[in-house]
């Protein structure tokens, strides 16, 4: 039989802290725009997909859930990405738009 062991209030704290932590360095980067626009979306898009597996294994409990939840999780999640880069090329077009 598969038992759970009880995890304490801190661990929620750290993951919570590393949330505020990632949220952070996402606003510093939005302002600076130190990198190309496309190079920003995609490390804002990677520093996305890490926060919420944070909020999917911790706050939702996922990484207590059987393995066939898990593998349904994931592969809803890549088909979502991959149905963003489809779409993604279509944003684009607004560059070649002349539009401001």
């Amino acid at each position: 039989m598969h038992t759970i062991q009880e995890e304490g209030k801190a661990q929620y704290f750290w993951v919570w802290g590393g949330l505020l932590l990632l949220t952070a360095i996402e606003v510093v980067l939005a302002y600076e725009q130190v990198f190309p626009p496309i190079h920003m979306l995609e490390i804002l898009m990677i520093l996305s997909v890490i926060k919420s597996a944070l909020i999917i294994g911790w706050f939702m409990h996922l990484k207590h859930e059987i393995v066939a939840m898990k593998w349904t999780m994931m592969i809803s999640v890549i088909i979502c990405l991959c149905l963003m880069c489809v779409f993604f090329a279509d944003a684009f077009r607004i560059t070649h738009l002349g539009v401001r």
